[in-house]
């Protein structure tokens, strides 16, 4: 199955309501969290809410109102950290969710922009021929990763 020639959608599954809606990120501080998402990757905050000792918060990127990122912050205990990764290969050794996708329409000119921002550059952008696209990889301040995605077919 290719990502360009997509099989035909089941209309006829019971489950063929569901969509994406968001990821979510346990960070130690709610406030860097946001102020990062916010200052970096110009992403909006949607809501805000309580969650027992927890902050919450939906954020979405800059023109995209159908995927966001909740933030899940703060609290007691706080989250245990995560190993911050030197490359890409490092981050695979690490079992479970490992990242999100944010696609962009011009890789080089984001890749510019963030590395002028201070973000750091986990993976340099290369070329995936088989799912054409062109890929980096990110990090936050707290290790989650973020896949940037340039279709190049």
């Amino acid at each position: 199955m290719s990502v360009v020639n997509l099989p035909p959608v089941n209309t006829g599954s019971p489950f063929s309501s569901m969509k994406g809606h968001h990821v979510a990120a346990r960070v130690p501080s709610f406030e860097a969290a946001i102020a990062w998402y916010t200052q970096k990757l110009d992403f909006r905050v949607v809501h805000q809410w309580p969650y027992a000792d927890q902050k919450l918060a939906y954020l979405a990127p800059a023109a995209d109102n159908d995927f966001f990122i909740e933030i899940l912050g703060d609290g007691n205990p706080p989250p245990i950290p995560k190993p911050i990764y030197a490359d890409l290969g490092d981050s695979l050794r690490l079992a479970g969710y490992h990242h999100f996708c944010i696609n962009v329409e011009d890789m080089d000119l984001a890749v510019e922009e963030l590395r002028r921002r201070g973000v750091q550059i986990v993976t340099e952008p290369f070329e995936l021929p088989v799912i054409g696209r062109r890929l980096a990889f990110i990090a936050d301040p707290f290790g989650n990763l973020i896949e940037l995605a340039q279709v190049v077919a």
